[in-house]
């Protein structure tokens, strides 16, 4: 071990201070379990969850919805941030050839924008898709074909998919889809936008994520809720390092313990042994710092991963806009999302008057995008809110941007294979690394489902053995969105079963 000195022993390390791996050390610390928490951020807790301040503006990266499924969840939401949610409306929509959406769709609206002859097509191509569906469909682009037809999928899914993706629907697997918009299909959302339409409430029942009303958020963003967790892991007896990246890690099959080598942000080192790691860094580099050397660490380097940057613009605009975010779906700009930060939370504005949105830039690390100066991406998008009619470049104040690497995990056509093997190799020959989270299991999860496999972490561990597969979190609808109760409550109600039970 590199810089080997005094090494401390804890019970649990945990690698990563994002909702995953901070809500594994909160169920471990509250009940009584040795457990340390180091974050290579110097300044932030949360993760991609976290909220970013710049002058006294509070903005998050991406917009993290408050809603789940799981009452569990929901309860560890309100015990650890009781006093500090909001309930806000959620309003969303589609720019297209420059005409705004609402999203979920309004059926008349719909109609009107794409006027009759275009929307008849539509579902003409939806007939055809569902007469003549593609058999065992394996990308993005086939799968959401037999579920909207060809004609929706080019003018909803096409442009704002490889936007964020760098890649073409045809090279995306059909599981980011099933998992991303499972339960909705056009019929599904026809019928939504007629009720919405004549202002009625949408079916009762279980509803489709993309489909819901309203949601709620943390008063000054989804920081507080990780900031507030790291307090209450201290105030239990945990620990949270801030500005410490874990760069060794050494197995040793005969103590069955980790020793682990960590460098802090002024180049000292510090070696901590432990019985368990969880870990909710990227699968690639993880695996790049585990000695002895992984059978899969080839297959840990081909996964790929999507980053973007937020260019946040601040001013008076002239325009009023209401939206939570608007999904950019026209071509001819570069700019993916738009995040609107006031209608998240009102008190994420200081002077709570000026408007502060956010543009989304999806890149590779290294590309053009990212490595532009600050000050031509802040020009560029001053030129794209115009164009689509937000914000005028002559009303914008003040700008930052912010870069976020790793924000997604790549769904390409070999990534389940490569994670295939690494789990096996885990499970085989590192049986305490615990993988968590969006990108320390490179699954698309959302917060919620990220907390989830965080919560049952720290109860396999809290056990001494895996009572539930944490892989299954958000692959089974049954399995990871209601919670943990017995096996004849989760056949009536869709709550997760133990494998024991099981």
């Amino acid at each position: 071990m590199d810089g080997a000195g005094v090494s401390h022993f804890v019970e649990t390390f945990v690698i990563g201070a994002g909702p995953a791996g901070l809500t594994t050390a909160y169920n471990l610390a509250k009940n009584q379990q040795d457990v340390l928490v180091v974050e290579q951020d110097p300044v932030y807790v949360g993760g991609i969850s976290r909220t970013v301040n710049y002058k006294g503006f509070l903005f998050d990266i991406g917009g993290h919805r408050f809603f789940s499924k799981s009452k569990e969840i929901v309860d560890l939401w309100d015990e650890i941030l009781p006093d500090d949610f909001i309930e806000r409306p959620r309003l969303s929509r589609i720019y297209y050839r420059d005409k705004f959406y609402s999203y979920p769709l309004k059926a008349f609206e719909a109609l009107r924008n794409l006027g009759i002859l275009e929307s008849a097509a539509c579902m003409l191509s939806y007939g055809l898709a569902r007469l003549l569906p593609v058999k065992n469909p394996r990308t993005f682009h086939e799968w959401v074909r037999n579920q909207f037809g060809e004609r929706l999928f080019s003018i909803f899914f096409k442009t704002y998919t490889e936007k964020v993706w760098g890649m073409s629907c045809d090279e995306i697997s059909s599981d980011w889809a099933a998992q991303r918009i499972k339960g909705l299909d056009l019929a599904s959302a026809i019928k939504d936008a007629l009720l919405r339409s004549i202002g009625r409430k949408t079916r009762k029942g279980p509803v489709a994520k993309t489909l819901i009303e309203s949601f709620r958020y943390p008063r000054r963003g989804p920081g507080m809720m990780w900031e507030a967790a790291a307090r209450k892991i201290r105030d239990f007896g945990g620990r949270v390092l801030m500005d410490r990246k874990v760069h060794q890690l050494a197995w040793d099959a005969n103590t069955r313990l980790w020793t682990i080598g960590v460098r802090r942000g002024d180049g000292t080192t510090e070696v901590y042994t432990a019985r368990h790691v969880v870990s909710s860094a990227p699968i690639s580099d993880l695996m790049g710092a585990v000695s002895p050397v992984p059978k899969s660490l080839s297959h840990a380097r081909d996964l790929r991963y999507r980053d973007f940057l937020t260019v946040v613009l601040i001013g008076r605009s002239q325009t009023e806009l209401l939206d939570n975010w608007v999904y950019i779906h026209d071509p001819s700009v570069k700019v993916g999302r738009v995040q609107n930060f006031r209608s998240w939370s009102p008190e994420m504005i200081p002077d709570g008057v000026s408007t502060c949105l956010g543009l989304e830039y999806f890149c590779f690390e290294g590309d053009g995008v990212w490595d532009a100066p600050d000050g031509d991406l802040v020009e560029l998008a001053k030129q794209e809110i115009a164009k689509i009619g937000l914000m005028r470049p002559e009303d914008v104040a003040d700008a930052c941007v912010v870069r976020q690497a790793k924000a997604y995990p790549v769904y390409d056509d070999t990534y389940a294979e490569h994670v295939d093997a690494i789990r096996l190799d885990l499970a085989t020959n590192y049986p305490t690394l615990h993988l968590v989270g969006r990108n320390g299991m490179h699954k698309y999860n959302n917060q919620d489902h990220a907390m989830m496999t965080g919560l049952l972490t720290s109860l396999n561990i809290q056990a001494s053995e895996a009572i539930y597969d944490v892989w299954q979190v958000n692959e089974d609808a049954d399995y990871g969105e209601a919670g943990l109760s017995g096996v004849q409550e989760a056949l009536r109600s869709e709550r997760l079963v133990p494998r024991k039970a099981a």
